[in-house]
């Protein structure tokens, strides 16, 4: 593969927004821009445009980003997404309810990933009790509302053990869409057979419409395309870049964090020994990815913020003391070159935007499955019809 043929070293960011029938879309807790970025990739490769009618984000820094993306979106907004979608499930809409439905209009696709702290095994103190995990609901309530023909709704797959007032949060958000017409369908998919360089899982909603393709169909369609990527594949000619820009500089380890890697290094090993280890990994424990390397013949673990961190998890560069820089991190989330993070003007800011961001794969083998199913059940329907005379 020539380097300009490579989808994650192009530097030119392709003009979404023109090309044959719209894609109309609405993001919400849209994060910097993940999700629509697939689904942006998924209609260019159909040769249609991106209609970005609304996304919804609550801090402020996040939908910089967005904006720097995607500056054709019709609509970015700093703000709760349940300031837009504030109605009870199965009450009327409300009218903020009214006028956002009215506004966006005729939506082919909703997609959203709220907030997973209250859902992560990460977070012991209030995992699945958090008021966040109620946002969930807030996905169905919005699909109430505008009544898109794809729903996709993406969260850890921890959620599935969530309750929201006595009940499951999934199984009541497929309660909900199954009342009001949807068929549903929810598994825990691995990103790595969607082309994404890491062992990340997420667990995936998708409604469809009556009259559109089955999500099990969907599922079935994104399973047998899978695509599998290594690391080398995604970073591999990062290695030695060198640039003034934060994305491309390297962190810096303490000096006992650099003799462990060169431990590593000179023995040929990707797990620290223990007695390497900090004492309080010395004796029996379940981190043995922390102060870990890399290998390049394998997909990275899941990148959180903590990627220019060895101490963090397995983020050790596979040939150098050092762990990963903010450009490789993007890129192993699935992030082409040509996205713009640079309204994160700190390495820390930096770093959670991209630990916390959303392979755009997914959003992707989503919507390309969606397109394809959908055109073949539209050609059916033409061969079916009876011809005049």
């Amino acid at each position: 593969m020539r380097p300009s043929d490579h989808p994650l070293r192009a530097r030119t960011r392709p003009a979404f927004d023109s090309g044959g029938g719209a894609v109309r879309i609405v993001d919400l807790f849209a994060g910097c821009g993940g999700i629509t970025l697939g689904l942006a990739q998924a209609s260019r490769a159909a040769g249609r445009a991106l209609e970005i009618a609304l996304a919804v984000d609550s801090e402020p820094l996040t939908t910089s980003v967005y904006q720097q993306n995607f500056a054709f979106a019709e609509r970015i907004e700093t703000a709760p997404v349940e300031a837009f979608f504030d109605g009870v499930l199965g009450d009327a809409p409300t009218f903020v309810e009214q006028r956002i439905a009215v506004s966006v209009a005729d939506v082919d696709v909703l997609v959203g990933g709220p907030p997973c702290q209250g859902h992560s095994n990460l977070n012991n103190h209030t995992r699945r009790v958090d008021e966040k995990n109620a946002l969930y609901l807030r996905m169905v309530r919005a699909a109430e509302i505008l009544r898109p023909r794809l729903l996709l709704i993406e969260n850890v797959p921890s959620v599935l053990r969530d309750r929201h007032n006595g009940v499951g949060v999934v199984a009541r958000a497929v309660e909900h869409l199954e009342g009001i017409g949807y068929r549903t369908e929810h598994r825990v998919v691995v990103l790595a057979r969607l082309g994404v360089a890491q062992t990340r899982q997420r667990h995936v909603m998708l409604a469809t419409a009556p009259g559109e393709p089955a999500p099990a169909r969907l599922f079935d369609a994104i399973e047998a395309s899978a695509t599998l990527h290594d690391l080398r594949w995604a970073i591999g000619d990062l290695t030695d870049t060198t640039s003034a820009s934060m994305l491309d500089r390297e962190p810096q380890a303490m000096a006992k964090n650099v003799e462990r890697m060169q431990f590593l290094l000179d023995n040929g090993l990707y797990d620290l020994p223990n007695a390497l280890r900090p004492n309080c990994q010395q004796g029996s424990h379940s981190y043995k990815s922390m102060y870990g390397r890399l290998r390049w013949d394998e997909p990275a673990q899941t990148i959180t913020s903590g990627f220019g961190s060895i101490g963090q998890g397995r983020y050790m560069h596979p040939d150098r003391t050092r762990a990963l820089t903010a450009h490789e991190a993007a890129r192993i989330q699935g992030f082409p070159d040509y996205f713009d993070f640079s309204a994160c003007r700190t390495r820390s800011a930096l770093a959670t935007m991209i630990g916390n961001a959303v392979p755009p794969q997914l959003g992707a083998a989503v919507l390309t499955a969606f397109l394809a199913l959908s055109a073949q059940s539209e050609e059916s329907v033409r061969a079916e019809a009876p011809q005049s005379a």
